[in-house]
């Protein structure tokens, strides 16, 4: 069946593109948005052009609808001739001579931002290669580039410097014709005699709308005169032996979390700048600085495609930066606007959208290399060869990416950047549009499923070297993966909560290092509770309940994990895993010690480290006499705990564990302070802090900076001390809380935050500050505050010291039997400096000392 195209005919007599394309869509079946799907291109194209709206699309939009269409033979002939008429001759730019002497035919180039590097490139690529291509989207700067590049080498070019620019359906000899005619000559076989022997640059732009006819006219012509170079600009290399294929990659954004400080910062990035520059010409206002995370969110979104920012650039007429991330950050494939061609002459009619951008280079790929790009869409940031190798093998048979890879990179549709393994990343558009493709063939749920696996296997495999000397490294990788981890997470947890399990189940310790201890426990508690999980292997649930409760005792939630942490070293003790058992009782060490159980956390770090020894586990030695030296502290066993830091340095050091290492240095230091050596402190305590920031454990670097503003107040360096609050604190000193110290009563919390502990440190700090400035009411009512702190949190070191302070500045007699009860529930032993404090207190009061 045909469809009819007798109702309305062109003036040429073919039918109007209107009828004939709503004609070849209704004899098929499709209605307009299944039409689009199909091709790849937007609704509103086929809408436009059913409408007359739009007569003369892209050949490229031609093309792809004419293949959803399944048009071809006379049928596929009548409904691209009538939708592409053959356009008139584009006479050549007429030649300029160039500074140097030599003939140029080429317009002037448009400034370029952040090209120079490329420029510098392809100018000695040119050098060595006889043809190089510059092959990427459409849309990407490859024409600007080329044009840089041509007037950059004229000068190496006596023979002339000129360009043609390939036009819809022509074949060999109108791609040789117009080549030798814009070197002034009419025949082939007159241009070496032209040329003299002298080199020579052609510019051919538009390779992909005629491909075969270029690559056989290039021949011909390089054949014919040898000095000639050619520089082609396309969509797709031209395929000839010894041609050198550069894609040009989009323009550099700002990375995700680097938020501008201003706009010097934010024009580091050249997408960022060009969208910048262009929105100023559009608003004839500068982009304020309130828009700056918008703008550097709104590039990234775009990918740093030239054509891209211009056309949403372009729309700041109307919306500033913001509303245009509000509106267009999830449509960027329906972004359209005229497409320039490379010289004033040649510009194209029509309206071109980056999905018809995409989609051309989407179905140069042969079908196996479609799919394989349906599926790399799944991952969310930069991948390595190997996760992609895991992403598209079938069961256990893996091939080799590498030629795909290559391939995808050669027409620009991947982005290859740094020097890691974690190096690619398809565009976000060429992203965005796999994945429609992906939905249009039914594929997302098996894709996102074998991607839930992929990451899952990736995170079990890598979590181990987060203990270790291996630690900054699985970190890192760890960072990288961070999109692809949630989105897998996400995804699993609704469909297959088992591998949802066995990823969270071995993130608790990356969570806790970058502060997502109450999110990753709530995804663990989540699975744990989810009926489907219920079969899980027992090891894996406890290595499950284990990390619930990791993450627990970091935010003061420990004793609700209580049971799971015994529950997990049953399981891990029943079959006799000693990796388990010993994390087990690491965990239990930090929650019974949260809890005041201070004989039972003593006991699982004497188990542990009997158990480490026995099995030689150098690390887990350490770890269990880290705990052990806060019980040494605890009861004022100072030189002891020294002697045991000693040891954990000595260990750690042993196994490479660098971050055992630092957090004994921060330990160091606080015994340093506890000692009485406060100078000596403040100098430990800052380069442990200084360290502590690449190990990237945010809450144990304040605690350490904290210890070193309280002993720089009891240093009496008020100054510096306050220095330090303002630093932890920089919204400012919250005024201390007015009470009547005297009569406060102190219970053991059993639960509480992490932050009472830096809110215990802060008081102290204040508290000790005005109690060396003489303002002893004030200074009784930070202590108080600290003592109301410290009392909801893990360290109750901090609330005696606060007790001690809260009586040394009342005098209040009451506030010695407080502090004897405080002492008998938690254990903690006075030092000599608090003993000698509270000794003359009680003298003036005519009391005896307490020890």
């Amino acid at each position: 069946m045909t469809p009819e195209h007798d109702r309305s005919r062109s003036p040429g007599g073919r039918a109007a593109l209107s009828d004939l394309l709503r004609g070849h869509r209704l004899a098929v079946g499709l209605t307009q948005a299944e039409l689009a799907g199909r091709a790849g291109v937007g609704v509103r194209t086929v809408r436009d052009l059913e409408r007359g709206h739009a007569t003369r699309p892209q050949r490229t939009t031609v093309d792809l609808l004419a293949d959803a269409l399944g048009l071809t033979g006379s049928a596929r002939r009548e409904f691209v001739a009538t939708a592409r008429p053959a356009p008139a001759a584009v006479p050549p730019a007429a030649p300029v001579e160039a500074d140097r002497g030599t003939p140029v035919a080429l317009p002037q180039p448009v400034p370029l931002l952040g090209r120079d590097r490329d420029v510098a490139e392809v100018t000695a690529l040119l050098d060595a290669h006889p043809l190089v291509s510059l092959v990427g989207l459409a849309g990407v700067g490859k024409t600007a580039l080329a044009l840089t590049v041509a007037h950059a080498v004229a000068a190496r070019h006596p023979g002339g410097v000129v360009g043609v620019l390939v036009g819809d359906g022509s074949d060999a000899a109108d791609v040789l014709a117009a080549s030798v005619t814009v070197f002034g000559v009419s025949r082939l076989a007159d241009l070496p005699c032209r040329l003299a022997g002298r080199p020579a640059l052609l510019l051919v732009d538009a390779v992909e709308r005629a491909p075969g006819p270029v690559a056989e006219a290039v021949r011909t012509l390089t054949a014919a005169a040898p000095t000639v170079r050619i520089l082609a600009t396309g969509r797709r290399p031209v395929g000839l032996p010894g041609e050198l294929v550069r894609p040009v990659a989009p323009l550099d954004v700002p990375p995700a979390g680097a938020e501008p400080a201003d706009r010097a910062d934010l024009d580091r990035w050249p997408a960022a700048a060009l969208f910048a520059a262009r929105f100023t010409q559009a608003r004839h206002a500068p982009p304020a600085p309130a828009e700056l995370p918008a703008l550097a969110a709104l590039v990234r979104r775009l990918g740093g495609l030239p054509l891209a920012i211009e056309l949403m650039a372009a729309r700041g007429r109307i919306l500033d930066v913001p509303e245009l991330l509000d509106r267009y950050g999830d449509r960027v494939l329906d972004l359209a606007g005229g497409r320039p061609g490379w010289a004033p002459a040649d510009r194209v009619a029509g309206t071109v959208t980056l999905r018809e951008a995409v989609a051309t280079s989407y179905h140069l790929l042969a079908p196996a290399e479609r799919a394989a790009l349906r599926r790399l869409a799944a991952f969310r940031n930069r991948w390595s060869v190997a996760l992609a190798e895991e992403l598209l093998a079938d069961g256990d048979d893996r091939w080799d990416a590498v030629p795909l890879l290559d391939r995808l990179s050669e027409l620009g549709l991947l982005s290859v950047r740094g020097a890691g393994p974690f190096r690619f990343r398809l565009l976000d558009a060429v992203r965005d549009f796999a994945a429609e493709q992906a939905d249009l063939a039914g594929e997302t749920a098996a894709i996102r499923l074998r991607h839930a696996s992929v990451i899952a296997a990736l995170v079990r495999r890598t979590a181990p070297g987060l203990v270790g000397a291996d630690l900054p490294g699985t970190v890192h990788l760890l960072d990288e993966a961070t999109g692809d981890i949630i989105a897998a997470l996400a995804y699993a947890a609704e469909e297959a909560p088992a591998t949802a399990l066995l990823l969270a189940a071995a993130l608790p310790r990356w969570w806790r290092l970058r502060g997502r201890d109450v999110s990753g426990r709530r995804w663990l508690r989540r699975l744990l509770a989810d009926p489907r999980t219920a079969d899980a292997r027992p090891v894996l649930r406890a290595w499950a309940l284990l990390g619930s409760a990791r993450l627990a005792a970091e935010h003061g939630a420990g004793p609700e994990e209580l049971p799971a942490a015994r529950a997990a070293l049953a399981v891990f003790a029943e079959v006799g895993d000693v990796t388990g058992e010993l994390s087990a009782r690491s965990v239990l060490c930090a929650v019974l010690r949260g809890l005041g159980a201070h004989d039972e956390a003593r006991a699982q770090a004497e188990a542990a480290l009997t158990l480490a020894t026995r099995h030689g586990r150098v690390r887990e030695m350490a770890v269990a006499q880290h705990h052990l030296t806060w019980h040494d502290v605890r009861v004022g066993e100072l030189a002891d705990a020294r002697r045991r830091l000693a040891t954990v340095d000595r260990l750690a050091a042993q196994c490479g564990d660098q971050r055992l290492r630092l957090l004994a240095r921060a330990d160091l230091a606080e015994l340093t302070r506890l000692e009485g050596r406060y100078a000596e402190a403040v100098e430990q305590g800052r380069r442990a802090a200084s360290a502590l920031v690449e190990l990237g454990d945010p809450g144990r670097r304040r605690r350490t900076i904290g210890t070193v503003g309280l002993a720089l107040a009891l240093q009496g360096r008020d100054d510096e001390a306050l220095a330090v609050v303002t630093e932890l604190w920089p919204s400012g000193p919250v005024p201390a809380p007015r009470r009547a110290p005297a009569v406060e009563r102190w219970e053991p919390a059993g639960t509480g935050r992490d932050a009472h502990t830096e809110d215990a440190l802060r008081a102290l700090i204040e508290g000790q500050v005005a109690l060396h400035r003489g303002d002893r009411e004030l200074a009784a009512e930070w202590f108080a505050t600290a003592a109301e702190a410290a009392a909801g949190g893990a360290d109750r070191r901090d609330l005696v010291e606060a007790l001690v302070g809260l009586a040394a500045s009342t005098g209040d007699p009451a506030l010695l039997d407080r502090l004897d009860r405080a002492r008998q529930i938690t254990g903690v032993n006075l030092l000599p400096r608090e003993e000698e404090l509270l000794y003359a207190l009680a003298a003036q009061r005519g009391r005896p000392g307490r020890t």
